[in-house]
């Protein structure tokens, strides 16, 4: 993959009930709503500059101050895979050397089945969903090359949680449980490594919520682009692997006719384009502001 793409990396939690926080326009001629949490006049912090005030929203669960960073910021943690390469340590285990191939599609593992191992994507791109009990599915994250996944299973969980499909041709490494557990006790480095990619992960989850929570599905969608753009100051357009208008419906937790919406909403106004491929301009970042 040359430098003007960028794997999709999104760990999102997706929400099938549509928008059921008022927090927005998600369409045209709809009321903003006055509970509104970040109207990111410096990103729903305070103006002030000075001592440290404090702005309470209407619902007053939540404090914001001028001194914290934005939790909703686009440069924050991204799931650019493990910051170290695990490569060397996995060579010395008598298994899970070798990885195996998945076609497009292909399941790796799905939700319900025996937590038994951790995989690690050398090649390739693996989608996880989760199915409701009612049958309603919902992406919460998109994995790329460097990436873990099925870590659960370390903490003792004894079944996925999720469903594991190849979004390519995949190639993972099939780490069983035993064998992950002795390599963390007998290697520190690759134990603090390992720590290092759980920890940012965890925080780009978080931040995933707060997105759910106090963003319309607008400002959603054009963070969840700029992120699988790897957005940072750039000014360039970056072009990035395509997914469906379903798939990003369920990443952000609202509908396939909204993301259509928007998404030619963000084309009109020169945001994007689809010139050998979507293409996420910076100027995109002008949608987080309003």
């Amino acid at each position: 993959m040359d430098g003007h793409e960028a794997v999709i990396k999104r760990a999102t939690v997706a929400e099938h009930a549509g928008d059921r926080f008022p927090t927005g326009i998600d369409e045209p001629g709809t009321p903003r709503s006055p509970g509104t949490v970040a109207e990111h006049e410096g990103a729903g912090l305070p103006a002030t500059s000075g001592e440290h005030e404090r702005q309470r929203f209407p619902s007053g669960r939540l404090v914001l101050y001028e001194d914290c960073a934005d939790p909703l910021s686009v440069e924050a943690t991204s799931d650019a895979g493990p910051a170290f390469d695990p490569r060397p340590f996995l060579a010395k285990l008598p298994v899970g050397r070798s990885g195996r191939e998945y076609r497009r599609s292909t399941v790796i593992f799905a939700q319900g089945e025996v937590a038994d191992a951790v995989y690690w994507i050398a090649s390739g791109e693996v989608k996880l969903t989760v199915v409701s009990h009612d049958g309603k599915e919902a992406v919460i994250a998109l994995l790329a090359q460097g990436s873990f996944f099925g870590e659960g299973c370390l903490a003792g969980q004894p079944l996925y949680m999720a469903t594991a499909t190849a979004m390519q041709t995949t190639v993972a490494n099939r780490v069983p449980r035993e064998a992950m557990t002795g390599l963390l006790h007998r290697e520190p480095a690759f134990a603090e490594g390992f720590a290092t990619y759980l920890l940012s992960r965890h925080i780009r989850m978080e931040q995933d919520l707060l997105d759910q929570l106090f963003n319309s599905s607008e400002k959603r969608l054009a963070r969840l682009l700029l992120m699988m753009a790897h957005d940072g100051e750039q000014r360039t357009a970056v072009a990035i692997d395509k997914l469906s208008h379903e798939t990003l419906a369920e990443m952000i937790g609202t509908t396939r006719s909204r993301v259509t919406f928007f998404l030619n909403r963000f084309r009109k106004l020169g945001f994007i384009d689809y010139k050998n491929g979507l293409h996420v301009h910076s100027s995109l970042r002008v949608v987080l502001h309003e």
